[in-house]
């Protein structure tokens, strides 16, 4: 079993920048598809961005491009999400997931991850 346990949300101001982090127990990570997602009050939980378990493939929501980056440290069971240039949209909570069943390339389909942490806030001002 894996479990995720995100960290570094916060309220930040627009234009200001962050860095989530999603720490992963468990050996099989360095061979799963990760993702990060976010869901806002009242709406659908949504792609952020993917990463294969070779960190060398990603895909992004169009919203994000250009601003948010995914990255995976293997070695330390870690995948990140670095944000910039944040606006009063990018609020939300976020989530780090999983897919167990993928060790090769992404998925952006919600469905398809098996594994969930519990999610970090982050709040952004105008």
């Amino acid at each position: 079993q894996v479990q995720l346990v995100e960290s570094g949300g916060g309220l930040v101001q627009a234009g200001a920048s962050l860095r989530l982090s999603c720490a992963a127990s468990g050996r099989i990570f360095s061979t799963n598809c990760m993702g990060w997602f976010r869901q806002a009050p009242g709406r659908e939980r949504e792609l952020v961005g993917v990463i294969d378990w070779s960190g060398r493939i990603t895909r992004y929501a169009d919203s994000v491009k250009g601003r948010f980056t995914i990255s995976r440290e293997n070695a330390k069971n870690t995948v990140y999400l670095q944000m910039n240039n944040l606006n009063p949209e990018d609020t939300a909570v976020y989530y780090c997931a999983g897919d167990v069943d993928r060790i090769t390339g992404v998925t952006t389909e919600i469905r398809e991850y098996d594994y969930w942490g519990q999610g970090t806030q982050v709040t952004v001002s105008s």
